[in-house]
Formats: structure tokens, sequence, C-alpha cells
């Protein structure tokens, strides 16, 4: 009996500061792909989208199970030198980067790779497993009996990532190959919803018996309930008869495969609860920003004669005023071109502009706040880090975030509880 997957895909921005969504998901009746980039400024969402636009042309080749783990890992390959090829063409992107899960159809048997600490999971005969290992650095503290799995659960730097796609020779996937049965249900995910959701209540969700296209929504719903702070994506697969499925149905692009045209998008879906709440915020945002702009065009001259002082007056006004807008605009763009790394909210926080004011307006937002908590760096960089570092631009911002990055990881490979670093 030949089969095929049943699919849906579902993806949010989530509730934290990104402006955009460093996911991209991917899903058809042949084929499930995930991508969650990562970089920041360095363009996470180019990477996760430029990754999943190498892999779908493998979608619908009819490949065998004797050579399908050596063609997905070429195509994974070539997605990764298209990474490095982007960053050599644009400097700003470098140190892009994305994780990466693949479930391809072969036959009667299902080939997976994996890079990353984005996660599978499969749902057989009411058993519900993790079928990806994390290449993260608390994995690898549990690898090594360092730690619990109740202490990874909580650890302060799970987000902390091994392995993934960067465009370098020595990024290689975990690749196997696993047999289909029909009504094995499959989910990949971002951290956006493991790293927020307890596992237990992704489970419950999972085996619930429900559509998958509903068990998706409950997913991405459950996951800002939790005020997940990243962006979550889900993708979610069953198995089933050919026969019973439509196989011309349009395969589901979500995140920043869409945004980057990766292929034509799906149709609108039916918004959750979830969604028609932001998107009523942001109609009404919209109508009150159109309101101001309607009532903003004040008149600059009075009706009726003037007397001719008045009217010389009023031109010295008019350009004094204009004097001093062009120098205020032209400080405002020199701020906003600044960059500084400073900590907020006990997290090392990337802020576009200068540090400081101008009385009541701030000269600065924040940019992107990080994972790294600026309590586990070492003391030299942590007083660093209170005060402020400077940067020209957005990319040397995120190099010194890096570079704090790997202080950090550095001290807690030598103190896993981070006790040494605090000193």
């Amino acid at each position: 009996m030949p089969i095929a997957l049943r699919f849906a895909a579902r993806s949010d921005v989530g509730l934290g500061s990104k402006k955009r969504n460093e996911d991209s998901g991917y899903a058809s009746n042949t084929m499930l792909v995930l991508a969650d980039g990562m970089g920041g400024h360095a363009a996470g969402d180019i990477a996760s989208s430029t990754v999943v636009g190498q892999i779908v042309p493998l979608d619908g080749d009819d490949v065998g199970a004797d050579d399908v783990l050596d063609q997905l890992a070429d195509r994974i390959h070539l997605a990764n030198e298209k990474l490095r090829s982007e960053m050599d063409a644009d400097p700003t992107r470098e140190g892009m980067g994305t994780t990466l899960i693949v479930l391809m159809k072969a036959g009667r048997q299902l080939a997976m790779a994996n890079i990353g600490d984005s996660r599978a999971y499969q749902l057989r005969d009411g058993k519900f497993t993790q079928i990806t290992k994390d290449h993260s650095f608390v994995q690898s503290l549990l690898d090594s009996g360092r730690i619990t799995p109740d202490e990874a659960v909580h650890h302060p730097q799970r987000s902390l990532v091994t392995r993934v796609l960067t465009g370098r020779e020595n990024d290689v996937p975990d690749l196997s190959l696993r047999e289909a049965r029909i009504g094995d249900r499959f989910l990949l995910c971002s951290d956006g919803l493991s790293d927020y959701v307890g596992g237990r209540t992704i489970e419950e969700i999972f085996t619930s018996g429900k559509p998958i296209d509903r068990v998706a929504d409950e997913l991405i719903e459950i996951a800002l309930k939790a005020s997940t702070l990243d962006n979550v994506t889900v993708v979610v697969g069953e198995v089933a008869d050919s026969d019973e499925l439509d196989l011309s149905s349009k395969p589901a692009v979500v995140g920043a495969a869409v945004a980057h045209g990766v292929t034509e998008a799906v149709p609108v879906r039916d918004q959750t609860p979830a969604e028609k709440a932001r998107a009523l915020s942001r109609e009404v945002s919209d109508d009150e920003d159109e309101e101001i702009e309607e009532h903003s065009g004040a008149q600059l001259a009075e009706d009726g004669p003037r007397r001719r002082a008045r009217f010389y007056a009023a031109i010295a006004a008019l350009v004094v005023l204009a004097a001093l807008a062009v120098a205020a605009i032209w400080g405002w763009t020199w701020s906003q071109s600044q960059y500084f790394v400073k900590d907020s909210g006990g997290r090392v926080t990337i802020h576009q502009g200068v540090d400081g004011g101008f009385g009541p307006l701030e000269l600065s937002h924040v940019e992107e706040k990080t994972d790294i908590p600026t309590a586990d760096l070492p003391e030299f960089w942590r007083t660093k880090v209170k005060a402020g570092l400077e940067a020209s631009s957005d990319s040397e911002a995120a190099a010194t975030v890096e570079r704090l990055r790997a202080e950090m990881v550095k001290c807690l490979a030598a103190s896993p509880n981070g006790s040494e670093c605090k000193q």
C-alpha cells in the first residue's frame, strides 16, 4: 500500500523582542522541513529560508530507500555551501546559521536529517517519543552525567547549541532511516515551543486524537500562553494511505520561508483566537496612526492681510525652525546608526542608538535581548556589559555578543554550575 503524509504547519513570531520570524517551515505529502535561524543582526531569517529553499527541490523526487540518505546529505551540503556564499557576498551576514530537521518519504520509509536543537517527536500506538537528540551544551552535560534530566529542563544555558549549519565544512547532520506505519504522527518544532512548554503538555496535545491542523493550532496557542519569547514553529505530519489523500494539495510554507519566497504561500486559513486578538490590536493601532495623520496638517499661515513686519518675522522664525529641524534630524539619524551592548533585565542585550537621553527622549531602544544571562559572564566581562560596550554597527554588536557567548561557554565548561564564572 503506497503511503503519503497528511500535513500542517504553523508559525508565530512570539512575544519577545524579535521583529521578524527567523523560523522557516515546509510541509507536503512527502516532506516535512523545519529550520530555526539564528544570528540576530546576522540574518537568521535569511539562513533558515536559504536552507529550506535548497532542500525543497528534493520534494516530489522518486527517491528510493537505498540512496535517499546520500541524496539528502548531498542536498544539505549544498545548502550549507549556499550559506557560506551568502556570507561571502554580504559580510553583515557573517555568523548566521540555522538548525534543520527533514523528514522525507522514500517508499514506505522515512529518511531523517537533524542538526541543532530543534526537535522531532513520533507518536506510534499511543507512545510519544523524542526521535532527535539535541546538539546543545546542556545535552553534552547530560551525556557526561554532569547534570540530571530535571536540571536540564531549567538550565540557564539550555539554548546554547553546539552544532548547526553555519557554512563550515564540519557542519554535518545526523542521518537515519525509519519505518513508516499508517497512523504514525510526527511533530517537528523549534525551541520556541520546547523551551517554554513542558514535555507532558506537548504530549497531551499531540496525543489528543484531534485532526493534525487543530493540533498544530493548539501547540502554537499554548506556546503563546506560556509567553514564549522566541519564534515558535510546528510542522506536523501523519502517515496515511495515499489513496485517501488529495495529493494535489499545495505545500504549506510558513515563517521566513514565505517572506523570502521559498515557494508560493498556502491559502489563508482561519485565524486562531490568539492571532485574531493580535490582528485586532494591529488594526486599532493602524487606525490611530491614520487618525493622527489626518489631523497633523497644521496650517502655517494666517488667513487675511498681514503687516510687512509680521510677515518677515514669520519667515525668519520658519528659517530658524527649519535649521533646528535639520540639525535634530541629522543628530537623530546619526544616533540611530550607533549600537551598544549592555545588560537589560539580567540579560546581555543589543541596543540601537546611543546610551542616554535628552530630557524625556530616549536615544536608544532594545534591538535584541539575547539568551545570555549577564550573571553567568566572567567578572571582567560582566563589569564591561553593565557599563555598556559601544559598537559602530549592528554586525559589530553581533560579533561582541558572540565573543561574550564564547567567554561564558568557556567558563561554564570548567564549572557547570557557573560558580567560578560568578566570582
